[in-house]
C-alpha cells in the first residue's frame, strides 16, 4: 500500500490541539512530524487511544479472514512473548522447539507420509508462505532443466484467476508467467481440465485454492491431480501441485476428513496455510510445508548453527516476533483435534444458516453457502433495479458491519456480489442481529428509485479477491 503524504497547506496540516487528559492544560502536537520534546506515556497513550477508537470494531468486521478473537490465555502469552524475536532460535531455543512441533503437528494433519521427514517453517502469514512455495517450485524446475540440457529461462505457473495477489505479486516479483485460467459462466475456480491445457514444459506448478477468497468454494484438488497425471501419461510433462490452503487447510481435515487435497494424493509437493486465519491466531503467522526434503531444494535452505545442531531456516523475511508461533502451538495444545473440529463446525453452522436466511429474502440470490469454508458469497437477484450490492454494503457500514461488495474478476465483472466470512467469535446471536440490519437496510433501500453506488464506491474493501488481468500463455 503507498503511503500518501498530507498536503502541506489546508486541514490536513494542522497540528492537533488536544486536551488528551482532560484535566490538564491543553497541549499542541504536530500530526505528521515528530514533537521536540517528550510528553507524559499516559498522554501519549490518551491521544492514540482516542484516535484509534474511529477505527471500525474487528468483531463486526466480515470482510477479514483474520483473527480477531483470542482467548485470553492465549493474548497473555503472546503479551509474555512479545519481545521474542522467531529468528534468533540460539537465544530463545524452547520458542523454536515450539515451532518444529507445530510443523510435525500439520504434517501429521495434513497426511505426510513420514512426517518426520515433512520440511516446513512458520512465516508471517499466508502470503509469505505461498511466496516460498512458489519459489521452492521454480528452482526445483530450473534444476530439472537445467540437468536436462534444457533452457530455465521462461518459467510459468497454472493458477485460477480467483486466487489471492499474493500470488500476483509472486510472479511479478519472481519473474514467473502467471497463467491465470479466468471465470466462464457459473464456474468460478480452476477446473483440472482448463489447469491440465495450460500446462507446458515450462510450468513449475500448478496452483490450487482450497478455500477461494471470491466465494468460500474449494477447488477440486483431487481432479486437478488426476488430470496432470494424465497429461505426465500423454506427454511425459511433470507438474507438482501446491496448495493454497491460507483458509481450507484449518478447515476441511477437521469438518470434511474425507476430502483428499493433501499429502496423500502424490502430486501435492507443499502446501500453506495461515495460522491467523482459521489457525485462530491473532496476526501474523503462516505456515509452509512440503512433501519431504526433496520436495525443497536444499540451496534454498539457510542452515543455522544453534546449540550445537543444524536449524535449517528458509523464508523471506528475518526478523520476526514469536508471540504468535507460541500462541499457535497453545491453541494446538488447547483445543486439540477435537476442539478444533468444534470451532470449525460452528463456524460452518453459523454460515450455512445465516447463507440459508439471506437467500430466502426476496433480494439476493447465494452465490456459494458457506459449505465448505464458512465463506458465502450473494447478488441482487435478477429484477431488483432500484439498489445494488454496493449500497447494500454501505448500509450496513451505518451500523458497524463490514461487509466487503466487488465485482468478479475477467470475463464475470457483470457479476457483483456482497461476501460474509465467519470466524470465531461470530455466534449464532451475531449472525441473528446482522440479519435484523439487512432486513432494515432492505426496507429503506427498496424505496430508492436506482441505485446510488457502484464499484468505484467499493475502495479497497476486497480482503483478497482484487481483480487480476489474465494473461495470453507465452506472452511476454
Amino acid at each position: 500500500m503507498t503511503v500518501k503524504h498530507p498536503r502541506e497547506h489546508g486541514r490536513e496540516s494542522r497540528d492537533l490541539e488536544i486536551n488528551p487528559i482532560f484535566s490538564r492544560e491543553p497541549l499542541r502536537v504536530p500530526r505528521y512530524a515528530m514533537p521536540h520534546g517528550e510528553m507524559e506515556p499516559d498522554t501519549a497513550y490518551q491521544l492514540v487511544h482516542d484516535e484509534l477508537m474511529l477505527d471500525g470494531n474487528a468483531r463486526q468486521n466480515l470482510a477479514t479472514f483474520v483473527s480477531t478473537w483470542a482467548e485470553p490465555e492465549a493474548q497473555r502469552l503472546m503479551a509474555e512473548c512479545a519481545e521474542k524475536n522467531m529468528i534468533d532460535k540460539d537465544e530463545y531455543p524452547q520458542t523454536a522447539e515450539l515451532e518444529t512441533r507445530c510443523v510435525h503437528m500439520l504434517a501429521r494433519l495434513w497426511h505426510a507420509q513420514n512426517p518426520h521427514r515433512a520440511v516446513g517453517c512458520s512465516t508471517t502469514g499466508s502470503s509469505e508462505a505461498a511466496m516460498l512455495g512458489g519459489l521452492a517450485l521454480k528452482r526445483r524446475w530450473q534444476h530439472r532443466r537445467r540437468a536436462e540440457g534444457k533452457p530455465a529461462d521462461r518459467p510459468n505457473l497454472v493458477m485460477g484467476i480467483n486466487v489471492q495477489i499474493c500470488w500476483e505479486k509472486f510472479a511479478d516479483y519472481f519473474e514467473v508467467e502467471p497463467r491465470y485460467v479466468p471465470m466462464e459462466g457459473d464456474s468460478y475456480h480452476l477446473t483440472p481440465e482448463r489447469a491440465a491445457e495450460l500446462c507446458d514444459e515450462n510450468t513449475i506448478g500448478v496452483v490450487a485454492v482450497l478455500g477461494s477468497t471470491f466465494d468460500g468454494s474449494y477447488e477440486p484438488v483431487a481432479g486437478i491431480c488426476a488430470a496432470l497425471d494424465d497429461l505426465q501419461s500423454r506427454t511425459g510433462i511433470d507438474v507438482p501441485v501446491h496448495v493454497d490452503g491460507a483458509s481450507g487447510a484449518m478447515i476441511a481435515p477437521f469438518v470434511d476428513p474425507d476430502l483428499e487435497w493433501d499429502f496423500r494424493l502424490p502430486r501435492v509437493a507443499s502446501i500453506n496455510t495461515s495460522g491467523h486465519k482459521f489457525g485462530l491466531v491473532m496476526p501474523g503467522v503462516g505456515w509452509a510445508l512440503w512433501r519431504d526434503e526433496e520436495a525443497l531444494p536444499d540451496d534454498l535452505v539457510f542452515h543455522v548453527n544453534y546449540l550445537g545442531g543444524d536449524m535449517p531456516t528458509f523464508a523471506l523475511n528475518f526478523s520476526r516476533p514469536g508471540a504468535q508461533v507460541v500462541a499457535q502451538y497453545y491453541n494446538f495444545l488447547r483445543l486439540g483435534f477435537d476442539g478444533y473440529r468444534r470451532v470449525q463446525q460452528t463456524c460452518r453452522d453459523v454460515a450455512t444458516r445465516l447463507a440459508r436466511r439471506i437467500g430466502e429474502l426476496d433480494a439476493f440470490e447465494l452465490i456459494t453457502d458457506g459449505s465448505e469454508t464458512p465463506v458465502f458469497a450473494f447478488r441482487i437477484r435478477d429484477g431488483v433495479r432500484n439498489f445494488s450490492v454496493f449500497d447494500v454494503s454501505a448500509a450496513l457500514r451505518e451500523r458497524g458491519w463490514l461487509v466487503p461488495a466487488y465485482t468478479f474478476p475477467e470475463n464475470r465483472t457483470d457479476l457483483a456480489v456482497l461476501r460474509i466470512v465467519v470466524r470465531n467469535g461470530f455466534s449464532h446471536d451475531l449472525a441473528d442481529l446482522l440479519m435484523e440490519d439487512i432486513r432494515r437496510v432492505l426496507t429503506r433501500l427498496e424505496k430508492q428509485g436506482e441505485p446510488h453506488r457502484d464499484a468505484d464506491d467499493a475502495g479497497g474493501f476486497a480482503h483478497g479477491a482484487e481483480t487480476k488481468n489474465a494473461r495470453t500463455p507465452g506472452r511476454d
